[in-house]
């Protein structure tokens, strides 16, 4: 239901990581930043498997990545995604925009290429697109017996490289899938994917990794929060409430656009929080998110979300 609220809006205006192999390894000297994010240290590994390593002095996903890469010397568009305290491609530790203080980066590469063609039978494909943060859309869930289901080459985690040819490796999630979506009914395409790498030996013990900071160890309830624009946060967790609201939005992201992104979710709820009325609620998402163009219809059933969070009505 059209609400008017797009007249309404105003217009839109290193530190090296090194490898660690025990605990006895010394911890660099943390560089002094605003909010004392960057002083933190979190261990990471490669999914596949690799010593540990420690980054620090990141604000952001595209800062974290060239860390990582830093820490093992590869090239940071190697890396496609990162899930928390799992090697496993598993979507529900996908890392998004917060990092608990004491949360263990495994960083998922690059590997198999592969080639499938598609004939589309269907309007809806069943996918569900997001990506890194920095580009690199991949496939985080397939619906269980969808056009996509039934193609068993295609399988969760891949990052789709190129649609028919065109090469969309950098695109946003949003972006690859809107040109899914667009497909033409009836007429066969083409996607070029990329698995992540898989693990040939078995990953070192995280006890070998470093020395977790005394601030980490006395922050359990406290995450780092990554931000697009600015510098990361140490903030508290999200409450119950914000938690089920985010997880609603999530959810609108996926019936609306196609995507999941967690991160953005996470922003549309804090762009909400002191709005009295959907009319300020978009125009503050047009200032902070105005590149994504979201329609009216979905702007109110966020906004929705967000007041039956705060008024207890999500499960």
């Amino acid at each position: 239901m059209p609400l008017g609220l797009r007249s309404k809006k105003k217009d839109k205006c290193k530190e090296t990581s090194r490898l660690v192999e025990s605990e006895a390894a010394a911890a660099a000297p943390p560089a002094p930043a605003a909010g004392g994010a960057a002083r933190l240290q979190f261990h990471t590994q490669l999914a596949h498997g690799s010593p540990t390593g420690r980054v620090e002095g990141f604000g952001s996903a595209r800062e974290l990545y060239a860390k990582i890469a830093e820490a093992f010397r590869i090239d940071p568009a190697e890396i496609m995604f990162c899930t928390l305290n799992t090697h496993k491609v598993d979507m529900d530790k996908l890392l998004g925009a917060q990092i608990g203080l004491e949360d263990f980066i495994f960083a998922h590469l690059k590997g198999q290429r592969k080639e499938v063609e598609i004939y589309k039978t269907n309007d809806v494909l069943g996918l569900t697109i997001t990506d890194n943060g920095t580009g690199c859309p991949f496939i985080k869930r397939i619906k269980e017996g969808s056009l996509m289901d039934q193609t068993k080459i295609i399988c969760v985690g891949d990052h789709i490289e190129s649609i028919n040819g065109k090469n969309v490796s950098d695109r946003r999630h949003y972006e690859v899938a809107k040109m899914l979506k667009d497909l033409e009914k009836g007429q066969m395409f083409k996607l070029e994917l990329i698995e992540p790498l898989k693990a040939f030996e078995k990953l070192e013990p995280r006890s070998k990794g470093g020395t977790l900071l005394e601030s980490k160890i006395s922050r359990g309830r406290e995450t780092l929060r990554l931000r697009t624009k600015g510098p990361a946060t140490v903030e508290e967790m999200p409450t119950e409430v914000e938690e089920k609201a985010i997880k609603k939005v999530d959810e609108l992201l996926e019936t609306y656009m196609g995507i999941r992104d967690t991160e953005l979710a996470a922003t549309m709820v804090e762009a909400g929080r002191d709005k009295k009325n959907p009319d300020e609620f978009a125009v503050a998402l047009d200032e902070t998110l105005g590149d994504f163009a979201f329609p009216d219809e979905f702007v109110f059933d966020v906004w929705g979300a967000i007041g039956d969070a705060k008024q207890g009505r999500l499960e």
